[in-house]
């Protein structure tokens, strides 16, 4: 396994663990909440783990390469989730990013796999 990679897999395993720690579900389900959250964008914004409830990007971002696009941090971009409703969620950040998220029922794990 290269050193990358290990990195990578380090990176995630890390993110998990943040952002299940920190998005644990509200008494009231029906309310909007916002949350600090760390989007993996190593592959580009295409997917978000939030709680345990994987979501997809309405509109997929790409540098067309598989990278995120310009302006993005990566592996890790720093913002918000907004969660509008149980299968509808927004991320933001203080650079005006916005990007739709809905959930995807049944999935376990991310659909890409990318170097």
């Amino acid at each position: 396994m290269t050193e990358k990679a290990k990195q990578i897999i380090l990176a995630l395993t890390l993110a998990a663990g943040l952002l299940t720690g920190c998005t644990q579900a509200d008494e009231d389900a029906d309310a909007v909440r916002t949350i600090p959250f760390l989007l993996y964008t190593h592959c580009g914004i295409g997917e978000a783990l939030i709680g345990s409830t994987y979501y997809e990007a309405e509109k997929p971002l790409s540098d067309g390469s598989g990278n995120p696009p310009e302006g993005w941090d990566n592996p890790f971009h720093k913002g918000t989730m907004t969660l509008k409703t149980e299968t509808e969620a927004v991320f933001t950040d203080d650079a005006g990013h916005e990007v739709k998220f809905r959930a995807r029922p049944g999935a376990t794990a991310y659909t890409r796999i990318c170097s």
